[in-house]
């Protein structure tokens, strides 16, 4: 009788093992319901954005690879805003917001910009205190990508594609996306 209760028992440990497993591999982290106030005071939370892709991107004035990657942030963005794509730029709460506003304003940002003075939108994605730092949430608020450092662009773009689709109403022949 004990050996046949291990002969039962060991094929149920490990398909236990295997469904913890999958769960695990098959979870993502929920995005923080955080509330970005933007710079012109529109407030924007998370949860506003679900059914979107959206780009939560931490960068500083004073930060090389940030200003390097701002010229791609603003191309990608103008490239797939219209297929439900946004990106929210949150600048470092130790950059003088006079710094954070110049910049916004002299290069045109589109997309929305928030100053996290208090340092509370960083603190709720990890934490966040190097710069440039990414976080790409799906459209049901899990985070689908985390990148410390630039982006790979290419990549990015191929997985906006992978998440945005390629269905026929945002890929009609002859029409395109172009930044402007």
């Amino acid at each position: 009788m004990l050996a046949s209760s291990r002969k039962l028992l060991i094929p149920l440990i490990v398909l236990a093992l295997l469904v913890f497993l999958g769960l695990s591999l098959g979870h993502k982290d929920q995005a923080p319901d955080v509330t970005f106030t933007t710079l012109q005071g529109e407030e924007i939370t998370m949860s506003e954005l679900q059914g979107k892709v959206v780009l939560v991107n931490f960068w500083a004035t004073d930060c090389p690879g940030c200003i390097a990657e701002m010229p791609q942030l603003i191309e990608t963005y103008h490239q797939y805003r219209d297929r439900g794509f946004e990106i929210m730029a949150v600048a470092m709460s130790y950059d003088p917001p006079s710094h954070v506003l110049n910049y916004t304003t002299n290069n045109k940002l589109p997309f929305p910009v928030m100053h996290d003075g208090y340092g509370k939108v960083a603190a709720s994605f990890d934490d966040v205190s190097l710069t440039p730092t990414a976080f790409l949430v799906d459209q049901q608020g899990r985070i689908v990508s985390h990148v410390v450092g630039e982006l790979d662009f290419k990549a990015l773009h191929a997985l906006l594609n992978d998440k945005l689709g390629a269905n026929p109403a945002h890929s009609q022949p002859g029409v395109q996306g172009k930044a402007s």
